[in-house]
């Protein structure tokens, strides 16, 4: 499964500038970690959208993983309002953070909105886009420290 993980990691990495990809790794164990990250996001000041399960397709597959998820937030007057306005950003909206166990070890990683900014030029958007990329790093930085 960690060869499986790091092809993944290694082709998203190959495929996007090291701005664009915001990961931490924490010492704790993935329910310890999960538990720390709910917590960083709502200090954050975020709302906890949904927590959804991504190994069962893994599973399914022949994968051994049982701690591989995406936690979905944001703030949903923030979402409502951009979405209308910019109905091509929904498909990224809400944020969202991929947390999974390797070993002992739990990694989390994240998209920057990089990727997103040739396309959007208009300067409320881009605020947005740099809120958003501070406040991850953030979220992650404060998991990262958690003991």
């Amino acid at each position: 499964m960690r060869i499986w993980l790091a092809g993944i990691l290694l082709m998203v990495a190959a495929s996007v500038n090291a701005q664009d990809l915001y990961m931490a790794r924490s010492q704790m164990a993935f329910p310890e970690t999960m538990i720390a990250l709910q917590k960083a996001i709502k200090v954050q000041g975020y709302t906890l959208s949904r927590v959804q399960r991504v190994d069962i397709g893994l599973t399914k597959s022949g994968f051994k993983t049982d701690r591989y998820r995406v936690v979905f937030f944001g703030k949903p007057e923030e979402i409502r309002e951009l979405g209308d306005r910019y109905l091509d950003l929904v498909p990224y909206l809400p944020l969202k953070i991929a947390i999974f166990a390797e070993g002992d070890e739990t990694l989390l990683l994240a998209s920057s909105f990089e990727h997103l900014r040739p396309f959007y030029t208009q300067a409320d958007i881009r605020k947005h886009f740099d809120v958003w990329e501070t406040d991850l790093q953030h979220i992650l930085e404060q998991v990262r420290l958690s003991e």
